[in-house]
């Protein structure tokens, strides 16, 4: 067993108290040995240094589009249906696996120096995204979107067969980094009858699911109007509610619908930058964490955002969570950090987001030496609050250091870089 030591930091523990103590890790198996005080602690073979850093649970961004980093500031300020219909999907038809490829990495390049350790991706040409997770250490839940509007039945059902088919063949890559789910892309761009078909299949292979739901009242009112009940209701009909599933958005969810994600376990994951950016509305988070929801955080992708940092979510949830209940003490701190590591990760079902022993090792340590982040009253308010992804000094996912004193080590960070501007660059002069 090859161990490594995580020494002589502030350590954020489960209940969110902050103590100084030393993190052992079994670097082959990717797991967290122990949590104590130095002297108790084994030496390790190797060591990270925390000194005058919070070692923090690796973030986990629990629902995005990772490859929409290409599109990062291509199409802002316009609504959504306008936004997508007439900017993103014309250049995403235009978009090759190793486009695909290229912006993932740099999304990972991203996340890596921002303290994230694992993700969700809902997108297509999941082969490239998935060796570039497998190549840059993260952990990921992935799966291909699927879309049937438009489409005539054969082409339909091919994506619904892909689908399937991605969520088969990645399940359990990248020495186990790399878990699957079914994703219909939402209730209202995959019809009803193909749901009930290929739900069905999804649950005979094992696969959670995964799709976006009331993120704007474009995709409440239709199903209210031509099923005579809300969204999730129909969900639960459909079979897309159990506690393996997890929503992304939830924005316009009502008392009844908020009654059945806390019954059925299901998850919702919140995105507030891209639902206030794209004037979606404010999701009523407080409500939802009060009746005991399961609630993630997300970035979404980085066109709509823009960028993938989850310690810029976190402040965002806290502040539009606030002014969404109408209450300075809703959505405190401690719950929008909860919702960036353990929130997420159960959504997930990682074993992530929780330093203790038996967790994944996945890892962040914050930087505390600088003026933002002085003086030390409360450092769970300042990660919510205060802190930026480029205060991240390690970041370690499954044992592995992916990062060490802000430089990547598992992608070359100025060739992701370069490669991904040029693919931009060519991607949107084919679509013009």
């Amino acid at each position: 067993m090859t161990t490594l030591r995580i020494a002589g930091g502030e350590v954020l523990r489960p209940d969110a108290s902050v103590e100084s103590a030393d993190v052992l890790v079994d670097a082959d198996e990717g797991e967290i040995l122990a949590v104590d005080d130095p002297e108790n602690v084994p030496e390790g073979d190797h060591r990270l240094d925390a000194d005058g850093g919070l070692v923090m649970p690796g973030l986990v961004n629990a629902h995005t589009h990772v490859a929409m980093t290409l599109l990062r500031g291509y199409a802002d300020d316009k609504e959504l249906d306008a936004w997508l219909r007439e900017d993103i999907w014309p250049v995403e038809g235009e978009l090759t696996p190793e486009d695909v490829r290229a912006g993932t990495e740099l999304g990972l390049v991203e996340m890596i120096k921002s303290g994230t350790t694992a993700f969700a991706d809902m997108y297509f040409h999941v082969g490239e995204v998935a060796d570039a997770v497998a190549e840059s250490g993260l952990r990921a839940r992935l799966g291909h979107g699927v879309v049937t509007v438009g489409k005539d039945e054969e082409a339909a059902r091919e994506d619904l067969e892909t689908g399937l088919e991605v969520a088969r063949e990645y399940d359990g890559a990248a020495d186990g980094r790399i878990e699957t789910a079914f994703m219909p892309h939402s209730l209202t761009t995959v019809g009803e009858e193909y749901l009930s078909e290929y739900v069905s299949k999804a649950r005979e292979q094992g696969t959670p699911i995964h799709y976006h739901a009331n993120e704007t009242t474009d995709e409440v009112d239709p199903i209210v109007d031509d099923a005579g009940q809300r969204p999730l209701e129909y969900a639960r009909e459909l079979d897309m509610t159990t506690e393996a599933d997890f929503v992304a958005h939830g924005v316009h969810v009502d008392e009844t619908e908020i009654d059945l994600l806390a019954e059925s376990g299901t998850a919702v994951i919140h995105c507030p930058a891209s639902n206030m950016k794209l004037a979606s509305g404010m999701a009523p988070v407080e409500e939802l964490l009060d009746a005991g929801v399961t609630v993630g955080l997300g970035t979404d992708g980085a066109a709509s955002n823009n960028d993938l940092d989850l310690f810029d979510e976190m402040r965002d949830a806290a502040m539009i969570g606030k002014l969404a209940a109408d209450d300075a003490s809703a959505v405190p701190a401690e719950a929008a950090v909860r919702m960036a590591t353990a929130g997420s990760a159960d959504a997930l079902g990682f074993r992530s987001g929780r330093i203790e022993p038996g967790a994944n090792a996945d890892l962040a340590v914050v930087d505390l030496d600088a003026a933002h982040l002085t003086p030390h009253h409360d450092l769970v308010s300042h990660l919510a609050y205060a802190a930026r992804g480029s205060d991240v000094r390690h970041t370690v996912c499954d044992g592995a250091v992916l990062m060490r004193d802000r430089e990547v080590l598992t992608l070359d960070e100025e060739a992701v870089r370069e490669r991904a501007e040029e693919r931009a660059a060519a991607a949107v002069e084919r679509t013009e």
